[in-house]
């Protein structure tokens, strides 16, 4: 007998106050208490979403009896029984949920998807797998070594300058968004927000060009994580280079420092 079962049945001689028993209004004020969840119930014990009952201002599809929004604690029950594998169980994750609490542990799931930054390139594949195709797929491979200042310069016209840890190690997609008034820039690492996977802090720095000379930096304690690129404007976590900051040229001469939080490297330099 499957857990579902098991609610149903045990819940069937539990009291005249059973969902699906033909309790009066008084008998059903006592189990239920009215909220906003997404089910009604009539008198007769018919069970109908929170859209159809809107639908149908409020009358049972069954019987026509009035039907009101009422919290539905034996469906909870069923629903709360009904066990699910991760969304990502195809991929290997083995973790299993109540129905509805698989998703949000989707979201830091580590064995979520990743996509390839590369132009025109459409694979997907666990971190550690996109790590090693980026490696053999790219031919302009551009590195960081948590840290060290390196170098990332890039044509604005470019949009993406990609750097990797060493051979087959993590990703950073540095994203460059040209609007009217300036450059937007942004750093994440292509890995699932899985905890103590990838997790990096950076400092980023920009420099003007000719005689007078101009900086500007920009750094978070915790680098974001995302699982595909996106090629819309930030609204947040960037920094904005003004257009007089540019002097008119296309490209931009950027040096950035990634760190591993809490490793050797971060507590050496602190």
């Amino acid at each position: 007998m499957s857990n579902a079962e098991k609610v149903i049945s045990g819940g069937a001689s539990s009291s005249s106050h059973s969902v699906f028993g033909e309790g009066t209004a008084t008998e059903a004020s006592d189990e239920f208490t009215v909220t906003t969840e997404e089910e009604g119930e009539c008198d007769n014990g018919h069970i109908a979403c929170s859209a159809c009952c809107t639908n149908l201002r409020n009358r049972c599809p069954s019987c026509t009896l009035p039907i009101g929004v009422y919290r539905n604690r034996m469906m909870e029950r069923v629903v709360e029984a009904i066990i699910v594998p991760c969304p990502n169980a195809k991929h290997g994750c083995t973790e299993m949920f109540s129905y509805g609490k698989e998703l949000v542990h989707e979201k830091e799931c580590s064995f979520a998807l990743c996509y390839c930054p590369r132009r025109g390139c459409n694979y997907a594949g666990l971190c550690k797998d996109l790590y090693r195709h980026y490696y053999n797929c790219s031919s302009a491979r551009e590195y960081f070594r948590c840290g060290y200042n390196v170098q990332a310069w890039m044509h604005i016209s470019d949009k993406i300058l990609v750097l990797q840890e060493g051979r087959e190690g993590p990703l950073v997609a540095i994203q460059c968004f040209e609007e009217e008034q300036g450059v937007y820039v942004t750093v994440n690492c292509i890995t699932p927000c899985a905890p103590g996977v990838s997790e990096f802090s950076f400092q980023l720095s920009y420099s003007s060009y000719g005689g007078a000379h101009k900086t500007m930096s920009f750094g978070l304690g915790e680098m974001n994580r995302i699982q595909k690129v996106s090629f819309q404007t930030p609204d947040k976590d960037f920094m904005f280079v003004p257009h007089y900051f540019l002097a008119g040229r296309t490209d931009l001469k950027m040096n950035i420092c990634v760190r591993r939080r809490g490793g050797e490297e971060e507590e050496e330099n602190t």
